[in-house]
């Protein structure tokens, strides 16, 4: 039985979920309510999403310090891999937002309280499994063009990518091979965890419901990678810093254009068990902001 709810939730398979078409107007729409759920609690998102460029800084401080230098791009790309998993707290701050619920940085942590967490925990699986693989692939497509000595130095191997044929196969060819890996995640990932965060409807019936999104609206979800493309470049490029900003926006607009696609009012939402509360005083802090100290 607990299989099957994670599979299809607590009360079995939905039987109405409407899959909306929608328009470059709709992206528009979302990235701006996106953008005003960060500004309306930009400490929170910050606060959820600063790991990611600290993540990012000390990546690359290994790759200068242990010679895994041509997984940097790799690993940077791989934010947008685990990004719809990684912005789970998101979806849930502006689910409350949009419901007139309170809302503050422990609220994120619900998620974890919810039933729906057994879907929410398999789909991530599969998404932190995507990862490896593309790095594994990255590694061989490196390898395959510059074999497996290491690097001798950051301005060597800056110089081998853009000025010999081996570098600009190895750009080419793990460019293309990146487009089918997110293509791929955007597909399965992109309505399914806002939709397990909305909803108890199980991994599967939410990856199903992804998929027909994009089938859909296969231009519209295009663009939508395209732009979720194009900001993670921009929010990577001052040493991943511009994330801060990014990855909330994106995280909150992805909530609002599941709302926008996915119709799922005749399926029940998830439970939450309540935990259990606690005074505490300001010298707690930052130690009360963390789920397992409530």
């Amino acid at each position: 039985m607990a299989y099957s709810n994670v599979l299809v939730g607590a009360a079995g398979p939905p039987q109405h979920i409407t899959v909306r078409r929608i328009g470059i107007a709709d992206l528009t729409e979302a990235l701006r309510r996106g953008l005003d759920d960060f500004l309306a609690m930009p400490t929170h998102a910050i606060f959820l999403c600063l790991v990611y460029p600290i993540i990012g800084i000390v990546l690359a401080r290994l790759a200068f310090g242990y010679s895994v230098l041509p997984l940097i791009y790799p690993l940077a790309s791989g934010f947008a891999l685990v990004g719809p998993f990684a912005a789970l707290g998101l979806y849930e701050m502006s689910r409350r937002r949009e419901a007139g619920l309170e809302v503050s940085a422990t609220h994120a942590f619900d998620i974890v309280q919810s039933s729906s967490i057994g879907g929410i925990s398999a789909l991530g699986i599969v998404f932190l499994v995507i990862l490896g693989v593309w790095l594994a692939v990255a590694n061989a497509i490196y390898a395959a063009d510059f074999g497996y000595a290491p690097p001798v130095s950051m301005r060597a191997f800056v110089h081998d990518v853009f000025t010999t044929s081996a570098g600009w196969n190895l750009i080419i060819v793990g460019n293309l091979v990146g487009l089918v890996f997110a293509a791929i995640v955007l597909t399965i990932g992109v309505m399914s965890f806002p939709m397990l965060v909305d909803r108890d409807v199980g991994a599967a019936v939410a990856l199903k419901t992804s998929i027909e999104a994009v089938v859909r609206n296969p231009v519209t979800m295009a663009v939508w990678g395209l732009i979720v493309a194009v900001l993670l470049v921009l929010g990577s490029i001052p040493a991943f810093l511009g994330l801060t900003v990014v990855l909330p926006v994106l995280g909150h607009a992805t909530w609002h254009l599941y709302r926008r696609t996915v119709d799922a009012e005749d399926s029940p939402r998830p439970t939450v068990m309540p935990r259990p509360h606690r005074d505490r005083s300001g010298a707690d802090f930052p130690i009360n902001l963390l789920p397992w100290q409530r």
